[in-house]
């Protein structure tokens, strides 16, 4: 049998221009295909979209929310591990903990600015990022504490405290003693 006559393949494709030919088979769309015809948007699908499109955006603004809860799970790991005692890797981890909340309560805004819709209601997801942001800053000055870096002993604080004042004065000791006596006994007895 010569190559390319005789019986065609089973896995070949003839590519030939379907809407020439008036014979062409109809294909049936596949399952959960619906052919239809470009129709103009009406109200309903345009409402249905933007409603589609402001739930989206309430869920991603609550989950960008709820983001500062996991880097407060992770510092507080950091922490733990950094130990009680200053060093390098403690200070480090302490100054992270308190730039990183800080920036994120200056940029809340900017974070939120993506999800800005009338129909989307960001008060309450804002309130939460910024609770959780607080709560990573205390965790961060907790931790200062716990190093000893915070002024909050009363022995801090001696080198700006007045000197107290002198309620006695004693000196002299015994030969003190000795000429207070004998000039008391001058004045008491007669000469």
């Amino acid at each position: 049998m010569e190559k390319g006559k005789g019986l065609a393949r089973r896995w070949a494709v003839e590519l030939h221009d379907a809407s020439s030919s008036s014979s062409s088979p109809a294909f049936p769309d596949p399952p959960g295909f619906t052919r239809s015809a470009p129709e103009a948007d009406d109200a309903a699908s345009a409402r249905q979209r933007k409603e589609t499109e402001a739930a989206w955006k309430g869920q991603k603004a609550w989950e960008v929310a709820q983001a500062p809860f996991k880097n407060l799970m992770m510092m507080g790991f950091m922490m733990w591990m950094a130990g009680s005692t200053v060093h390098l890797f403690s200070i480090g981890i302490v100054f992270s903990a308190l730039w990183q909340p800080f920036n994120a309560l200056r940029s809340v805004g900017k974070v939120f600015e993506p999800f800005k819709d009338p129909r989307v209601d960001t008060l309450a997801p804002k309130l939460l990022f910024t609770a959780l942001n607080l709560a990573a800053m205390g965790l961060g000055v907790w931790k200062l504490n716990t190093l000893g870096l915070l002024p909050t002993n009363a022995s801090d604080w001696v080198s700006s405290l007045s000197p107290a004042r002198e309620v006695e004065y004693a000196g002299g000791g015994i030969p003190l003693m000795y000429w207070r006596m004998v000039s008391v006994l001058k004045r008491n007895l007669p000469c």
